[in-house]
């Protein structure tokens, strides 16, 4: 992870606006059919919010139909970290930027073959360079 002393609460404020704050920093959850990207199939590469860290490529991107950018593999596996997210009463995996440490989503064992996994991420954490 990188050099915690950058990543202050004063960072984090002048860094992001406040609903990416919320996402980011305070684990919540967009919307629904709310965010920039989830139905943006441009090419290009995604990168976190708060960091700058590339997460994900428009390669592995597709219509999950669920409302959210969805991906069936990270850019880099070392690029993301996954916790137990035992939130809400449901039994989920919290994908975070191994970076940074910001929330990103969820994955799931539902996504399309080769890898099965569908990481459901939020607008909010990531940013599309084309």
């Amino acid at each position: 992870m990188a050099d915690p002393e950058k990543f202050t609460e004063q960072y984090w404020r002048a860094t992001l606006t406040p609903e990416q704050y919320r996402v980011c920093r305070e684990k919540g959850t967009e919307a629904p059919f709310t965010g920039e990207y989830w139905d943006v199939f441009a090419d290009g590469s995604y990168h976190c919010r708060g960091c700058g860290e590339l997460l994900f490529e428009s390669a592995t991107k597709f219509d999950a139909g669920c409302g959210w950018p969805s991906f069936s593999a990270p850019a880099n596996s070392a690029a993301i970290a996954e916790e137990f997210d035992g939130s809400l009463g449901m039994r989920r995996t919290e994908v975070l930027c191994h970076n940074c440490g910001s929330h990103l989503g969820h994955v799931f064992p539902d996504g399309p073959a080769p890898s099965g996994l569908r990481y459901c991420i939020n607008s909010a954490s990531i940013k599309l360079t084309e």
